[in-house]
């Protein structure tokens, strides 16, 4: 039987105008229990050829942004399954050398121990770099990491962070250690432990040890509901 293919009504909402490619960027922040690290492939083509930059590549036709940074991040890094949260459009005239190219920008905050990477796709090269020994990024993705870090340290003022990050059972240095490796300054630890512990959403977990006589730090679990409960309504935890 043949298929008649109505042309016209194929065309009527064609409109011809300049199209930009679209690119979506990870920028993946790590945390190995004392520093926060950024995730950077090694560009393994040009332009910027072996440069560091964010993991990311340009948007196919049958997948939406958010499809795109998982795939990109996975072929690129070996990284999956992970909570991404949309950052922000990039959109500046010249950001990309190759021509009008609009990125969606994603963001997360993982257990960097947790994962082993692997550089792959069109990156030579995977690694984790310390937040304070980032080399210059290729395109734009200085900007876009300056803007991904600034929101991660606001979150945490509304947001509790530290479920997916620590051990099970951790202790209040340890949570503390968190919280200044992503705001990247020294907090006072007695005011810490005191806000901290208002919240109401910590566990005592019992640490006695056989055969040790002193007394070991205190340690602490999250509960889960009353973490959850916090985390969907938010509040304010001023450092």
């Amino acid at each position: 039987m043949t298929r008649i293919i109505n042309t016209k009504s194929k065309q009527k909402y064609c409109y011809e105008y300049p199209r930009p490619s679209v690119t979506t960027d990870c920028v993946i922040f790590g945390f190995d229990g004392f520093d926060l690290n950024i995730l950077l492939v090694e560009r393994g083509i040009e332009p910027f050829k072996d440069q560091w930059a964010l993991p990311g590549g340009f948007v196919r036709m049958d997948e939406t942004t958010e499809e795109c940074a998982r795939r990109e991040l996975a072929e690129e890094t070996g990284v999956e399954d992970l909570f991404l949260e949309q950052l922000y459009t990039f959109s500046d005239v010249s950001r990309d050398p190759r021509g009008r190219v609009i990125t969606v920008s994603y963001f997360a905050l993982i257990k960097s121990t947790a994962f082993n990477l692997i550089g792959g796709d069109d990156a030579s090269d995977a690694k984790w770099f310390p937040i304070d020994q980032v080399p210059s990024l290729a395109f734009d993705h200085d900007r876009i990491l300056r803007v991904a870090h600034d929101r991660l340290k606001g979150k945490i003022k509304y947001e509790p962070i530290g479920f997916e990050l620590l051990e099970e059972v951790f202790t209040i240095p340890q949570l503390l250690r968190l919280y200044e490796a992503i705001l990247g300054i020294q907090i006072d630890r007695r005011n810490f432990n005191r806000k901290f512990l208002k919240l109401g959403i910590l566990e005592t977990v019992e640490n006695k040890i056989e055969g040790i006589a002193h007394k070991s730090a205190r340690q602490f679990r999250f509960d889960k509901k009353k973490y959850q409960a916090l985390k969907s309504h938010g509040f304010n935890f001023e450092i």
